[in-house]
């Protein structure tokens, strides 16, 4: 039973008692916002959904993304790991992360997310950061048995944009491998290998800098990611260019890249490449996509899908992009090869010509006979047969 005390001019205390729970006090400036509290709470106690927000009293949002980095991150794979631990660093100085966990609600980061929007030219970018916060309230609701209401569930994330279709023409290829080993470049080696590996295998970045020589079989052309970016496991194969290049490389440590420690210096070092050799809009992960638009039209779509690491097919119809040229050659390969399994057509037989009665001849009954075939017999008698009898008329010549 909920009890109220005035303690003051604009202080009004209320306290609830009730067996099998614990005793809530809170304090409000008028009698009315006392009430209304008092009502609320034992309301959910009678609905079996209270929830004791004691021990969320002073947990703000930047304190949850404390205690989540240190023990969530750390499980996911290690490609994603520096990602999520810059969104968490960004998210902890915006004024949101000052705020209560309890009294965050779904406008508050509907709010942020439009805020976010505005400034970022990506809308995956602030899909990212929603994803990051709910995940952090799943977390947090499930096995932090925290009392909260899950509030990114009402949120409403932006769409992604188009997939890029960019890929390599003309001689872009041969340019970027100029331009990578190019001596004014860092670490050509190092930018060079990676080039080709990706080009060869469709790595992802973080998936190549992170790769480590236990997970390289050259003895099958093998590569076996045990724990890729999406937290799947799979193998790729090599083909005899990434089994020579890999080969080449020197060894010193357990990674197979030693140039590059995080994909930020990597993807510095492939923009420089870029802008010496004059190729406009690509991004290293373009290469990813060229290279599953080579292996495609050479394999069955979950062959694709298993070589690449994508969970759902959809995923190949977003990576693989065929130029206009490949889908124009595609549509004539389909053409030879029906062509080359069709049959010659056989010659048509002569058709019987009808014998034509004399001059001055005429069928005593030609008005009723007119459009009805007429068989030819021996001798001077033309047989004239009516559809769907037997019955059959002679008429002498």
């Amino acid at each position: 039973m909920a009890t109220i005390q005035k303690r003051g001019e604009y202080q009004y205390q209320v306290e609830i008692r009730r067996k099998g729970y614990p005793r809530q006090t809170r304090t409000f400036e008028s009698k009315a916002q006392a009430e209304a509290w008092a009502r609320e709470q034992e309301h959910k106690m009678d609905m079996g959904q209270f929830r004791d927000l004691r021990p969320m009293a002073q947990i703000t949002l930047s304190d949850a993304l404390g205690r989540y980095m240190e023990q969530v991150v750390p499980t996911k794979a290690l490609g994603g790991q520096r990602n999520e631990r810059n969104r968490i660093r960004l998210l902890k100085k915006h004024p949101l992360a000052q705020r209560l966990m309890t009294s965050l609600l779904a406008a508050d980061f509907v709010a942020y997310r439009d805020e976010r929007l505005r400034e970022v030219d990506s809308p995956n970018t602030v899909r990212l950061e929603l994803a990051l916060l709910s995940h952090l309230y799943t977390t947090a609701i499930k096995e932090w048995s925290w009392p909260l209401v899950h509030a990114m569930k009402d949120v409403k994330r932006p769409s992604p944009r188009e997939g890029r279709e960019r890929r390599l023409v003309l001689d872009e290829e041969s340019r970027l491998l100029d331009a990578a080993r190019h001596e004014s470049v860092r670490k050509p080696l190092w930018l060079e290998a990676c080039v080709r590996i990706a080009l060869a295998t469709g790595l992802r970045a973080c998936e190549l800098l992170t790769l480590q020589w236990s997970q390289v079989d050259l003895a099958n052309g093998v590569v076996n990611l045990t724990k890729a970016i999406n937290g799947s496991k799979r193998s790729v194969g090599l083909n005899y260019e990434a089994t020579g290049l890999l080969q080449q490389l020197p060894r010193s440590g357990e990674r197979v890249v030693r140039g590059y420690w995080e994909t930020g210096k990597l993807d510095c070092d492939f923009k420089a490449a870029c802008i010496a050799a004059r190729i406009d809009d690509l991004h290293f992960h373009d290469l990813r996509h060229e290279a599953a638009s080579r292996f495609a039209p050479h394999m069955m779509p979950q062959e694709l899908a298993k070589i690449m690491g994508w969970k759902t097919l959809q995923m190949a119809m977003r990576y693989y992009n065929p130029s206009a040229q490949e889908i124009a050659e595609k549509v004539r390969q389909v053409e030879a090869a029906r062509a080359a399994l069709t049959p010659p057509t056989s010659p048509r037989p002569p058709e019987t010509e009808m014998p034509v009665p004399a001059s001055g001849d005429q069928l005593e009954n030609e008005h009723d006979v007119q459009g009805v075939p007429m068989q030819p017999v021996a001798g001077n008698v033309i047989r004239i047969a009516f559809g769907g009898g037997r019955r059959a008329q002679r008429v002498a010549a």
